[in-house]
């Protein structure tokens, strides 16, 4: 029976990988990764020799089907992405979507399409996909921020161009804590715009910068505070913005 792992891999300290991750990642057939560099570096720190294999938003339908001609072989394969879990915010989702369409359509099959498809072309063999859970720039932020978190919505990250005016309405008026990512290079400009909506201007935010890393920073307070604290330094990493819910 072929398995495909989803293993969470670190988001920045390296001691962050469980044992169990380590073990499915040493014994898979082959890893799939958004980035064979940052993975390697990854595997190469624990002396993993499993062959990789690039996987990201833009891979093809070709690749897809290789994919899949490989669990149809029973092997054992891994879906890691650079950092973190996959398929949270992740191409990974895609993945796992088309292999569990493909078992869903197996499963719908009349006795005659069961018999055509011993020529290869359904996913024959059933897959097992198995979670290894681990580190998530989402629950890693939400552990320290101190705001209601029984209940939280997580956007993503923000629309670059279409939608985005959308996405920060759906802040202003969501019930919840939310959260969501940014890059260094749209996160002063995010801050600006959740300050300029009167709905959001004093709410309480947090936002993490460099989660786990050598440069980890948490800023606190309202969302001028945290945009004067950040002005005021070289704007690198990655971030994780929450916001308190509307008491």
């Amino acid at each position: 029976m072929s398995t495909l792992y989803i293993v969470a891999t670190p988001i920045g300290n390296l001691e962050d990988l469980t044992s169990r991750a380590l073990r499915v990642l040493r014994e898979s057939d082959l890893i799939l990764c958004e980035d064979t560099r940052k993975t390697q570096n990854l595997l190469a720190h624990y002396n993993i020799k499993t062959p990789t294999l690039s996987y990201h938003q833009h891979s093809k339908l070709q690749r897809i089907n290789y994919i899949l001609d490989l669990l149809r072989q029973d092997k054992i394969i891994a879906l890691v992405s650079d950092s973190g879990t996959p398929g949270i915010s992740d191409p990974g989702n895609k993945l796992i979507s088309y292999i569990v369409t493909q078992l869903n359509r197996k499963n719908q099959l009349t006795p005659l399409e069961a018999r055509l498809a011993k020529g290869g072309n359904q996913l024959i063999n059933q897959v097992t996909i198995i979670p290894i859970p681990g580190p998530s720039a989402v629950i890693a932020a939400l552990s320290i921020c101190g705001f209601p978190a029984d209940k939280f919505l997580f956007l993503g990250f923000p629309p670059h161009k279409k939608g985005r005016q959308k996405f920060f309405q759906e802040i202003a008026v969501a019930k919840y804590t939310v959260i969501f990512y940014e890059s260094p290079y749209r996160i002063l400009k995010t801050l600006n715009e959740l300050n300029n909506s009167p709905d959001l201007k004093n709410r309480e935010i947090m936002v993490g910068r460099e989660l786990t890393k050598k440069f980890e920073t948490i800023y606190r307070g309202t969302i001028q505070e945290v945009l004067d604290k950040l002005k005021r330094e070289e704007v690198r990493g990655e971030f994780v913005v929450i916001i308190n819910q509307n008491i």
